[in-house]
């Protein structure tokens, strides 16, 4: 038998009800048939593609500085209840709210953001705005919001609850997984509290509050947490992790936050699922939101260093399919790239392995090893055990670092690279 993937039509069809499946002539119903969309509102279209979650190690990051802010110390409250890691500054969160409560407490740090964006059309410049939402992260100013919320974006505009409007300046993004930092120069600004998105339960209730079609501002909207931890297939063919709430999320809710009855942030609401046509049956209230976990590790690092610093260990990898295993091949996530000199190469990791488990956890595909090395951290050794030519074998690999150069002209890093593409391919 040939070696596996050296076809890549074996590779296909996908056996993940979240990933692609090549479309057949007949017409596909069901969850399948729709699409998930990025929600910030522009005049004809719906908000960019976002990126890839995770561990996908080509992400763009970007920040430059704000003049004048490299000696303001930014405060951040987080809520201090039971499972909370309190490092920063403690905010009694004990008391359970009810979600007009929670309006009353957090709809001061909401803001609306309208971008101004040109493009060339036929030789000619046509000037378009779009809409979308955010939350005051610091006291000092910086507001956090969805990357495809800003993209591309000329100027950039917040408005305040009370209707004050202040220019905004992109401090630095993180494309693949959709999280932008603003500036503004304000005072007497209020910074939500942000809570722990891993201390979540399925049916947890939920509130979100922003800003739905561009002009229906500060509205809230209850719901639960559907699920988490779903690995989402975005419009644009790239990947997310992200939590799944029934909370109604519309174009213009991009960015806004997602809070517990306790009053804190939990989330980043960015996309939702919808119809893939007209024709077929709508699609209700199946929104997302980034956990904000990983949001606020992403934002702070923005802030403090000017760029994001992310594990990685060098391969690119896709699921084995289902018509693979039936003949004789375990699932698992398939090497289809091993970067020279990057931990996997040195690891020994070749073309065509198959991972199978990572510190004794069954891998099923390419999506539950992505997050495994995005949860770990650098300089954590991880064991894999790996299918090779019949054999199975035991390999260790170190997690080295990924940095982003905050100067994009530069774009250094500190070691060489290569992404974990959630299904072998990439830009």
């Amino acid at each position: 038998m040939n070696e596996p993937y050296e076809n890549q039509d074996n590779l296909t069809p996908w056996d993940s009800e979240y990933r692609y499946i090549p479309p057949k002539k007949e017409k596909k119903k069901g969850w399948t048939s729709g699409k998930i969309v990025a929600l910030a509102l522009s005049c004809s279209l719906l908000g960019g593609a976002v990126g890839a979650g995770g561990v996908a190690l080509s992400s763009h990051i970007f920040s430059r500085p704000v003049e004048g802010t490299q000696e303001n110390v930014s405060n951040i409250f987080e809520g201090n209840r039971e499972n909370a890691i309190i490092d920063i500054s403690k905010i009694d969160t004990t008391k359970l709210m009810t979600p007009a409560e929670v309006y009353a407490a957090n709809v001061n740090s909401t803001v609306g953001i309208t971008t101004s964006i040109t493009t060339n059309f036929w030789g000619y410049q046509t000037t378009s705005a779009a809409s979308g939402s955010g939350f005051i992260f610091t006291d000092d100013g910086y507001i956090l919001t969805n990357f495809h919320v800003v993209e591309d974006s000329n100027s950039i505009t917040v408005t305040l609850y009370n209707g004050k409007t202040h220019d905004a300046k992109l401090v630095g993004y993180d494309e693949s997984n959709d999280v932008a930092v603003l500036k503004i120069e304000a005072e007497d600004l209020t910074p939500v509290v942000l809570g722990d998105s891993d201390n979540l339960n399925v049916g947890d209730s939920v509130v979100a509050i922003g800003n739905p079609l561009g002009e229906l501002t500060f509205s809230l909207t209850s719901g639960a947490i559907s699920a988490k931890d779903r690995a989402i297939t975005m419009s644009g063919g790239n990947t997310m992790r992200l939590m799944q709430t029934d909370c109604a999320i519309n174009s213009g809710n991009s960015g806004g936050a997602l809070f517990n009855l306790y009053g804190e942030v939990i989330g980043i609401t960015n996309a939702k699922y919808s119809s893939g046509s007209s024709s077929e049956a709508s699609i209700d209230n199946i929104g997302f939101a980034i956990p904000i976990n990983k949001a606020r590790s992403i934002a702070q690092s923005i802030i403090e260093k000017g760029y994001v610093s992310k594990p990685y260990i060098g391969v690119s990898v896709t699921t084995v399919s289902a018509e693979t295993q039936s003949y004789g091949l375990p699932q698992g996530a398939a090497v289809k790239e091993v970067v020279k000199d990057s931990p996997a190469e040195k690891a020994g990791l070749q073309v065509n392995d198959i991972i199978t488990h990572v510190n004794g956890k069954d891998i099923s595909d390419h999506t539950e090893l992505v997050t495994l090395v995005g949860n770990a951290t650098v300089g954590d050794t991880l064991e894999l055990t790996v299918y090779r030519k019949g054999a199975t074998k035991q390999i260790s690999i170190t997690v080295a670092e990924q940095i982003q150069s905050a100067n994009q002209e530069e774009n250094t890093q500190a070691q060489s690279q290569i992404p974990v593409y959630p299904w072998g391919g990439g830009r």
